[in-house]
């Protein structure tokens, strides 16, 4: 079982920045996959960045947030990161981290999910 816990959210203005961070339990980490997904009130739950496993080598990116967020992850801290830069009113929403066997954008293919952290950005 892997468990995944956010931090790092809060209220930003718009055109500023957050770092959101995603800190699993398991000792097997660097063999995840791990991805980043959003769900605005009233929305479905969409993909934001993943990140291959082990050297983390293979990103992807929304269309939505390519140039201006970057996923990155650190095995030995056991953490995968979300550097928002240039943030838009549209990004809020929960963020949540996840798990996944294989590299994927798919929410419905994830294995493990945190339990979200709120990014709301104000214009």
């Amino acid at each position: 079982q892997v468990q995944l816990v956010e931090s790092g959210g809060g209220l930003v203005q718009a055109g500023g920045s957050l770092r959101l961070s995603c800190a699993a339990s398991v000792a097997t980490f660097g063999s995840y996959a791990m991805g980043w997904f959003r769900q605005a009130p009233g929305k479905e739950r969409e993909f934001v960045a993943s990140i291959s496993a082990w050297s983390g080598g293979i990103t992807y990116y929304a269309d939505s947030v390519k140039g201006r967020f970057t996923i990155s992850r650190d095995n030995a801290k056991i953490t995968v990161f979300l550097q928002m830069n240039q943030l838009k009113p549209e990004d809020t929403a929960v963020y949540y981290c996840a798990a996944s066997a294989i590299l994927t954008t798919r929410p419905a293919a994830m294995d493990y999910w945190g339990k979200g952290t709120l990014v709301t950005v104000s214009s």
